[in-house]
């Protein structure tokens, strides 16, 4: 089905069909229509972060940025679907256009900005969504205009917000889009920043008398001595997992696309390698108790497979759902499957 669709949207531009492909998912998950767009993979329950996750393969944050499609989404047949990011204010993001595909190289740039209507928006959404299967998580970050000395301020706010209604929460310090916001990783700022979320953290577990899980999202681009002191971080400051990896600003492998030039974050399938070498680094450096989410480049089963290998114990899609259609979130979910039977099998299964 999605192939039929995909030369229209294709030929739209590319936040118009953001748009319009999110209605469509919505009319189809209102009239009972979704399974012709996709077929449900049968459970393969998942345990990470002391919660129990249908599957093991998730929505990344960014396609639904203020949670107005979550029970559509979860229709997809994902084990969890992950929302925002959502700042305190509402903000238009960054001027149009700023989203552009690169088809040849299976991959998209953006520079969207953080657009949303504001965390209490998000919050309506997610009090009205049904959420009959599947885990939410909610991203979290901080507005254009607050310099980063005040950013816990945004943070704290969003997290209290978030708090009573996330599965778990995502702290995004890493998005390329907006100003500044990457200096969150380096070590002194992050460290503060941190703490004082992770105080905040408990504190709101000993209020709502439940503890919710807190995730860090760091880049792709980090380098290997900032890649370990923020597992140095994470690790000391006890955070319960790590995203691996947001988008990233490097053009080396799509340097001949016309859109090459283009400033903000590309993902798809050339950031496979490069989050997937992220990824290993950090299982390699950060206590064997804290998890990691997989995320970047996933447009097959093989590459989902690929980032299990690499230490992920979940794994997240959005760019390859652009190019492969809701397809993929079954194809991965199987993919996993195989490869945690083979070895009672005794052999490899065939990806």
């Amino acid at each position: 089905m999605y192939s039929l669709a995909r030369p229209f949207l294709f030929s739209l531009d590319a936040e118009r069909a953001h748009g319009l492909g999110l209605s469509a998912l919505e009319l189809a998950y209102r009239t009972g229509t979704t399974p012709l767009l996709a077929r449900r993979p049968a459970p393969l329950t998942t345990n990470v972060f002391g919660l129990n996750f249908p599957n093991p393969v998730g929505l990344g944050a960014g396609l639904d940025k203020n949670g107005e499609h979550i029970d559509a989404l979860f229709a997809l047949g994902f084990g969890f679907v992950e929302i925002g990011t959502i700042t305190p204010r509402p903000q238009e993001g960054n001027p149009k256009p700023r989203l552009f595909r690169l088809p040849a190289h299976q991959a998209i740039i953006n520079r969207m900005g953080f657009n949303n209507l504001g965390v209490d928006a998000l919050v309506r959404n997610v009090e009205r969504a049904q959420r009959r299967s599947g885990l939410l998580g909610i991203n979290i970050g901080k507005n254009k205009d607050t310099p980063n000395e005040q950013a816990f301020d945004d943070y704290q706010h969003c997290l209290q917000k978030v708090y009573p209604l996330a599965d778990y929460i995502t702290v995004n310090i890493s998005s390329p889009n907006t100003a500044g916001l990457r200096e969150l990783q380096e070590e002194t700022a992050l460290r503060q920043l941190v703490s004082q979320l992770r105080e905040s953290q408990e504190a709101l577990a000993a209020k709502h008398g439940k503890r919710v899980p807190m995730l860090v999202k760091v880049a792709p681009d980090l380098s290997d001595r900032d890649i370990d002191a923020a597992a140095r971080v994470l690790g000391e400051l006890k955070v319960d997992g790590v995203i691996a990896t947001n988008t990233t600003i490097d053009r080396s492998s799509v340097a001949a696309d016309r859109h090459a030039s283009e400033a903000g974050g590309l993902s798809g399938a050339p950031l496979l390698g490069q989050s997937t070498l992220v990824l290993r680094r950090l299982r390699a450096r950060l206590p064997e108790s804290t998890p990691l989410i997989g995320v970047g480049g996933i447009l097959s089963g093989a590459d989902a497979v690929a980032k299990m290998a690499a230490g992920a114990a979940l794994v997240q899609c959005y760019s390859g759902l652009i190019f492969r259609g809701p397809a993929l979130v079954h194809d991965c979910v199987e993919a996993i499957r195989r490869r945690r039977e083979a070895p009672s099998r005794g052999a490899v299964a065939p990806l």
